[in-house]
């Protein structure tokens, strides 16, 4: 099938990969000409606007983008989605935004006939590179049927949570866990170091304990390494962070622990490591003991 794909970063250009590979031909656009060149490599066709990539795919497009802003010029801008489209197109918004966002965009949709859900993933760079992200979709059944084949050459899973916004709900409810997952891993951690006990000893000791989680295993290890290359940015998480927060805030959730994450990162940005992997969350505790965890 021929697939439009809009939006070539960290994730967007794996996820282009694995399509090629399934045996789709993908139509990709992007601001940044190194990141198109990079996916042309693959296998992927180069077009010059949002738009030529709906008008010139069989009726699905993608988009992977860095927040509501971004998916919503894209989509209802000039030369976006919707100008290229026809009725019975299918929008498959895997970027992660506010859950009311998607719902305004997918209304935009709905008058020109578009069908839309919304698909967010995680996992990071490690499973978007093999295929195995877990994907969060909000719409309708009918919708999710028609494209779960193409969202499963992407993910390991892909999961109907509710109608539009209710797969950025639950990636919300994912990014909540896994920032606070990594905080107590940093934490843990520096209480290790600071009381004279080997972190690399007490991670193998309790990663297949209660205590072990996928997000142990994955970000622990780096934050023993001192490995800040990013997966996942810190300044990306911020992001997710300040859409759990407005959406918490709207229904009336309350969010202590994501408002002390929040200001853990918010703190890591402003001392210049924004573009650091999530994990990095280990150098705020380092900044406050003066002590690293790494030897």
């Amino acid at each position: 099938m021929k697939i439009g794909f809009i939006g070539l970063g960290i994730m967007g250009k794996p996820m282009v990969n694995n399509l090629i590979k399934a045996g789709h031909e993908v139509l990709v656009y992007d601001i940044v000409e190194e990141n198109v060149k990079e996916v042309v490599s693959y296998g992927a066709t180069a077009v010059k606007s949002a738009k030529e990539a709906t008008e010139e795919s069989a009726g699905i497009v993608i988009t992977m983008l860095p927040n509501s802003p971004h998916v919503k010029q894209v989509v209802c801008g000039e030369n976006g989605v919707l100008e290229g489209s026809k009725p019975g197109t299918i929008l498959i918004d895997m970027s992660s935004i506010a859950p009311i966002s998607a719902q305004e965009i997918e209304k935009e949709c709905h008058a020109k006939g578009v069908k839309m859900i919304d698909a967010p993933v995680s996992g990071g760079e490690p499973k978007a590179v093999d295929g195995t992200l877990t994907i969060m979709v909000g719409g309708e059944e009918e919708v999710f049927n028609e494209v779960k084949e193409i969202l499963l050459c992407m993910g390991g899973s892909a999961v109907l949570c509710g109608k539009i916004g209710a797969g950025n709900t639950t990636k919300l409810a994912n990014q909540i866990i896994v920032a606070v997952n990594i905080a107590a891993a940093a934490e843990a951690l520096m209480l290790s170091k600071k009381a004279g006990v080997d972190p690399q000893k007490v991670f193998e000791a309790i990663q297949n304990g209660l205590a072990g989680s996928t997000v142990l295993n994955a970000k622990a290890p780096m934050m023993i390494e001192n490995n800040i290359k990013p997966g996942f940015k810190i300044d990306l998480h911020i992001k997710d962070m300040g859409n759990i927060l407005e959406t918490g805030h709207s229904v009336g959730s309350p969010l202590p622990l994501s408002a002390a994450v929040m200001e853990m990162m918010q703190t890591l940005h402003a001392d210049g490591l924004g573009q650091a992997d999530h994990s990095a969350i280990a150098k705020y505790y380092e900044k406050l003991t003066g002590t690293t965890i790494s030897d």
